[in-house]
Parts: structure tokens; sequence; C-alpha cells
């Protein structure tokens, strides 16, 4: 168990450092739109996104 959980966190890892990598002024910018986005909207984007996760997980485990 704890190798999936770390496995997944290194994807995560992986996939969060994308952006930056290749293309560090949009990653700069989409961080600037974010952060004067109010915080409803990020509350319901996170929550989405964990959501969609959590059906993709089920998904490809089932």
């Amino acid at each position: 168990m704890l190798e999936y959980l770390l496995t997944g966190f290194a994807l995560l890892l992986v996939f969060e450092g994308l952006l930056p990598a290749l293309s560090p002024r949009n990653y700069r910018q989409a961080m600037l739109n974010m952060s004067k986005m109010d915080d409803r909207i990020l509350r319901s984007v996170g929550l989405m996104s964990m959501l969609a996760g959590a059906l993709l997980l089920y998904f490809f485990k089932n």
C-alpha cells in the first residue's frame, strides 16, 4: 500500500513540475491569475479535481 502511495506522490510531483519546467512564463501568469480568484471558485475547482481523480482511480482499479 505504501508503495502505491509513494508512486502516486511521485507522479504528482512529475505532473506538477511539467508546466514550470516547460513554460515558466505561462506558469507564473497562471499562478498570478489564480491568486486573484475568489476563494469559492478555487475551492470548487479543487473539489472537482479531487472528485475527477477519485473517479479515475476507481475506474482504473476496477
